[in-house]
């Protein structure tokens, strides 16, 4: 079998769309980008080809998926700008950008159980993603100038209303997809 026909096969059985596949997917996106960060750059950009192959429409998948990671990414730049987070030479790196689009790809796959009801998503997101963010400084990431404690309250405060709009704005884009007929 070709490469080709292997994901031929797997749009067909629409493995990107199941959240088993994109949570792992997205797992090991998480960590090339926080654990390679620049230099793993061509790996984390085939990934991502390998997402956009398997979804049906292209187009579609990037209308659905860019104003999420657009207001990801502001969300990081505006902590960024206020001291929350530094980057060290670059503002806003390009594997985090990265990161934000593979993330965006989760809402309505592999973690959409926790936008079903936005208070849930509130809660998730002022634990969950605080955590991850940990995670990225303990793995050498990101520096946290403000120290643990106070980018904790931050992240917290800042998450528990930023993943619910998240939630809001991919079923928002979802649902004018289907109504378009895309």
């Amino acid at each position: 079998m070709t490469f080709k026909q292997t994901l031929s096969d797997w749009q067909a059985q629409g493995l990107v769309d199941k959240p088993w596949f994109n949570g792992l997917w997205f797992q090991l996106t998480w960590f090339a980008c926080v654990l390679g960060r620049d230099p793993w750059l061509p790996a984390i950009a085939l990934m991502f080809t390998l997402h956009l192959l398997l979804v049906p429409s292209v187009v579609d998948e990037l209308k659905r998926i860019a104003p999420v990671a657009g207001l990801g990414i502001l969300a990081d730049s505006v902590l960024t700008a206020a001291g929350v987070f530094d980057f060290g030479d670059a503002f806003i790196p390009a594997w985090l950008i990265a990161l934000w689009f593979a993330f965006s790809t989760t809402l309505h796959r592999a973690l959409a159980v926790f936008g079903r009801r936005l208070w849930i998503a509130a809660l998730i997101g002022a634990v969950a993603v605080p955590l991850n963010y940990g995670a990225g400084a303990k793995m050498g990431a990101v520096d946290l100038p403000l120290g643990s404690a106070a980018t904790a309250i931050t992240l917290v405060t800042v998450w528990f209303f930023l993943l619910p709009s998240l939630y809001w704005l991919t079923k928002g884009m979802t649902r004018k997809q289907a109504n378009d007929g895309l």
